[in-house]
């Protein structure tokens, strides 16, 4: 993934996943993760898988490996609050809900919903809003089940070529659907949507197929041709 990310600093996150068979019965995901916040000066990796406001989880589980990546907004540094602080938190209790198995591979939005009523529910106030992709191959089916909430989003390559991405959710220019919790005061004003908005999809899988899921850092900055390149250069360690 590094030679990705010398292409420049606006690629902001990134998570590889590469398909190889366990037994003749079960698909796991060889996985890679990087990335670099806009300001790479301040330094790459927060705490946990952060990089600048940007966030992501790689969990495995019996039934499912699950990749998970988080755009925190920027917008709240105007008003104090550290927008990695939601990605990051986001992403982190995701990451256990699949550990402790509290999940349906069918099902990634349930992980979302969970997830974000977690926050909710917490008694120390958290501030902010972000994006969400999860992508889940349950193992037994071969099957990919996938939710992206806003300009996040996940591409499949087969054979060098992509044979499917995600769809991109906007309200309007430069504003994606987003999680958010906002104080008592601006509840109603601040755009929140809900994770049962996001968009689901379910597709088959095959062995070697290259599973690629980014914040909008990677995909407004890289068109399909640049990243096809780096992916095939990968591929040789997968």
């Amino acid at each position: 993934m590094f030679s990705i990310l010398s292409y420049g600093r606006l690629v902001a996150r990134a998570v590889l996943g590469g398909l190889s068979q366990t037994d003749s019965r079960d698909y796991s995901l060889v996985t890679a993760s990087c990335g670099f916040g806009k300001d790479f000066r301040k330094g790459i990796l927060k705490k946990g898988m952060c990089y600048g406001d940007d966030a992501c989880f790689i969990a495995r589980h019996r039934s499912a490996d699950v990749l998970g990546v988080a755009d925190g907004v920027g917008g709240w540094r105007d008003y104090g609050v550290d927008p990695s602080q939601f990605s990051g938190t986001l992403m982190r209790t995701c990451e256990r809900l699949v550990r402790e198995g509290r999940f349906v591979p069918t099902n990634p939005v349930g992980i979302l919903t969970a997830s974000y009523c977690e926050l909710l529910q917490n008694k120390v106030p958290l501030l902010g809003s972000s994006t969400a992709c999860l992508v889940v191959l349950d193992r037994s089916s071969h099957q990919l089940h996938t939710a992206n909430l806003g300009d996040s989003g996940f591409l499949v390559v087969r054979g060098g070529e992509v044979v499917h991405r995600s769809d991109e959710q906007q309200h309007y220019f430069n504003t994606p659907f987003q999680l958010s919790i906002a104080p008592p005061e601006a509840e109603g004003v601040v755009l929140s949507d809900s994770p049962d908005a996001a968009d689901s999809t379910s597709i088959d899988v095959q062995l070697g197929d290259i599973i690629l899921t980014a914040t909008d850092g990677l995909f407004d900055n890289m068109p399909d041709y640049m990243i096809l390149q780096e992916l095939k250069k990968l591929k040789v360690f997968l």
